[in-house]
C-alpha cells in the first residue's frame, strides 16, 4: 500500500510537469499550427537565467519572475527573427527548423553555462508528511507544482474561450488571410503565441529543476514525454494536455516502480504509437466539420 501510494503521488507530480510542457506545445499549436521541438532547450535557457539571478544573491521568486520574463522575450525573438521566415507551405519545414533550434540552443547553453551539474533551489519544503501510519510522499513543492499548472490551465482556457485576443490568435493560426481581412494583426498574434508558449515552457523548466540538479540536457527527456502527453490529450486541447500529462506521469511511474526504470522510454513510445493508431487527433480533440 505504501509503495503504491508513493508511486501514484510521484506520478501525479511528475505528470504535472509533463502537463506544463504539453500546455506549451498546445499553445503554440493553437496559435501558429507549429509543433515546437525547441521548447525544451528554450525552457532550459530560462532556467539558467533564473539560476544566474539567484546566484547573484536575489531571492528565488525574483529569479522565477525574471526567468518567465526572459522566456516571453526569447519566444517573441525566435518567432520574429527565425520562424517568421520559414516556408510554412509544407508542415515539415517548421519541424526541421525547430529541431535545428534544439541543437543550436543546446550547444549555446553548454558553451555559455558549461556542462557541469548545478544545484537549483526549491521555494518550498521537499519532505513528505505522515498521515496516520503512512508516510505520504507529497511535499510542499509538489503541491506548488500542481497548483501552478492548474492556474496556467485556467488562464489558457479563459484566454482562448472568453477573450477577443484568444479568438484572434486562433483565427491567425487557421486562416491568416481571412483574419487579415477582418483587421487582425496576424504577425502580432503569431509573435504573442510564441511568447506565451515560451513562458509556459519556462514554467515547466523551473518546476522540474526545483530541488534537483540542472545541466544543458536536463530537459531533453521532457521533449518525448511532454510531446506524447500533448498528442495523447489532443494538440488542440489545453485540458487534454493536462489530462494527458497526468496519464503519462502515473503510467510511467507505475512502469518504473513495478517493471523497471529502463522500460520508461519504451513505454512512452508504445503509448504514442497506440494513440496514433487508434485516435490520431487525441483523446480530447474537438470535433471538426468539413464541407463536402
Amino acid at each position: 500500500m505504501q509503495q503504491l501510494l508513493t508511486i501514484l503521488l510521484n506520478g501525479v507530480t511528475t505528470g504535472m510537469i509533463y502537463a506544463a510542457f504539453a500546455l506549451a506545445l498546445v499553445l503554440i499549436w493553437r496559435s501558429t499550427r507549429i509543433v515546437n521541438f525547441a521548447q525544451a532547450p528554450m525552457a532550459m535557457i530560462t532556467t539558467y537565467v533564473a539560476l544566474v539571478v539567484i546566484d547573484a544573491g536575489y531571492s528565488y521568486w525574483i529569479g522565477f519572475g525574471v526567468a518567465l520574463l526572459s522566456g516571453l522575450i526569447l519566444g517573441a525573438l525566435i518567432e520574429r527573427l527565425v520562424i517568421r521566415f520559414v516556408d510554412t507551405s509544407s508542415h515539415i519545414n517548421p519541424i526541421i527548423l525547430t529541431l535545428g533550434l534544439f541543437i543550436i540552443i543546446h550547444a549555446t547553453a553548454a558553451i555559455v553555462f558549461g556542462n557541469q551539474f548545478r544545484s537549483f533551489p526549491a521555494p518550498f519544503g521537499l519532505s513528505g508528511r505522515m498521515i496516520g501510519d503512512l508516510n505520504v510522499a507529497l511535499t510542499g513543492y509538489d503541491i506548488f507544482k500542481i497548483v501552478a499548472v492548474l492556474v496556467v490551465l485556467g488562464l489558457l482556457v479563459l484566454l482562448f474561450r472568453f477573450t477577443d485576443l484568444g479568438l484572434k490568435m486562433r483565427a491567425s493560426a487557421f486562416e491568416q488571410e481571412v483574419a487579415k481581412l477582418l483587421g487582425v494583426r496576424v504577425s502580432r498574434m503569431l509573435t504573442l503565441g510564441w511568447a506565451l508558449a515560451a513562458v509556459v515552457g519556462s514554467l515547466a523548466g523551473l518546476l522540474i529543476a526545483g530541488g534537483s540538479l540542472v545541466h544543458p540536457g536536463y530537459m531533453d527527456s521532457i521533449v518525448v514525454f511532454g510531446f506524447v502527453a500533448a498528442v495523447l490529450g489532443g494538440l488542440d486541447s489545453p485540458g487534454g494536455a493536462v489530462v494527458g500529462g497526468l496519464m503519462m506521469g502515473i503510467g510511467l511511474s507505475l512502469v518504473s516502480g513495478y517493471l523497471g526504470q529502463d522500460l520508461v522510454s519504451t513505454a512512452a513510445l508504445v503509448i504514442l504509437i497506440v494513440v496514433l493508431l487508434l485516435k490520431p487527433s487525441g483523446l480530447f480533440a474537438h470535433a471538426t466539420a468539413r464541407r463536402v
